[in-house]
């Protein structure tokens, strides 16, 4: 039988954040607007967490089954590639993960109706179709598109949705903020993956680009959700407080300036890291500033 360390290798703890910062942005902004909701905010927490770790789970067992992940790749121990943990017991544990994450949802379709019926089934798909079915989106150039829909507006506009049971424009600016910080994840694994993938056949949307081009994209990403957060502000209606999350600046500069000058090697892996660590005080700290405004 697997050890618990070889699960808890399994869900890949540090792409975690990635699932809990877009729903505090979400549950912020319904606090902010006198509808915040306990239970909803919850169960909306429980299936962003399920749903990353079994995006995670398809993705090692997918790779493995096509034969994407092999012993020359620079990322962490991916468990069924590596042995730790039977591709049938993968593949099980996932498919419980998404059993979990749609009995949570429920719940959320009871106090949301059927536009939470659809995104839920829409996000449960996506998650299978990233690495596995017939056309995988991340073989083929979509990924980053698939993690800013899903794990940036769905969850921000979902967390917000399930409690105010509405949308604004507000709602989908924010989340497209924190929808581009958690894609600038993405990339950095994809980045450190290029050449394995790229002789693997994996197209990922590094592969396509090329890496001057992929470092281009991840500046431009982190730009961006600083970028869009400045417009947001001076659109007008919105408290300064949100500007909280410029004092993240100096450390996605500073992220920037370190995987410009990175080779392709292990030492991506602690840029993901360090990647999603600033994911989630970003989202933090906008969530505070939508609470004291």
């Amino acid at each position: 039988m697997p050890n618990l360390h070889a699960w808890i290798l399994a869900t890949r703890p540090k792409t975690l954040p990635a699932a809990v910062g877009p729903v505090l942005a979400g549950s912020a902004l319904a606090f902010s607007d006198d509808r915040f909701a306990v239970m909803p905010a919850f169960a909306a927490l429980g299936i962003a967490l399920l749903l990353q770790i079994g995006v995670n789970l398809a993705n090692d067992y997918f790779d493995f089954v096509r034969g994407i992940d092999t012993q020359e790749r620079l990322g962490p121990i991916r468990v069924t590639q590596s042995g730790l943990i039977s591709p049938d017991g993968v593949k099980s544990a996932m498919m419980l993960i998404f059993t979990l994450a749609a009995l949570i949802g429920l719940y959320l379709i009871f106090k949301g109706g059927w536009p939470v019926l659809c995104i839920g089934m829409a996000s449960i798909l996506a998650a299978l179709g990233y690495s596995g079915g017939p056309f995988p989106l991340a073989s083929h150039g979509l990924g980053d598109l698939f993690v800013f829909i899903f794990f940036g507006l769905v969850a921000v506009c979902g967390t917000y949705y399930v409690q105010a049971l509405r949308l604004t424009w507000l709602v989908f600016m924010v989340a497209s903020t924190v929808g581009f910080l958690i894609t600038a994840i993405l990339v950095i694994n994809n980045l450190r993956d290029i050449r394995t993938d790229r002789k693997a056949g994996k197209n990922t949307l590094a592969v396509i680009l090329g890496e001057r081009l992929s470092k281009i994209e991840y500046a431009l990403l982190l730009a961006l959700s600083y970028g869009v957060l400045l417009i947001i502000w001076t659109a007008g209606r919105v408290s300064p407080w949100i500007l909280l999350p410029l004092l993240s600046l100096p450390w996605a500069v500073s992220l920037v300036r370190t995987v410009w000058k990175s080779d392709i090697d292990p030492g991506l892996n602690i840029m993901l890291a360090k990647t999603a660590g600033l994911s989630l005080v970003y989202s933090m700290l906008l969530s505070i500033g939508f609470l004291l405004a």
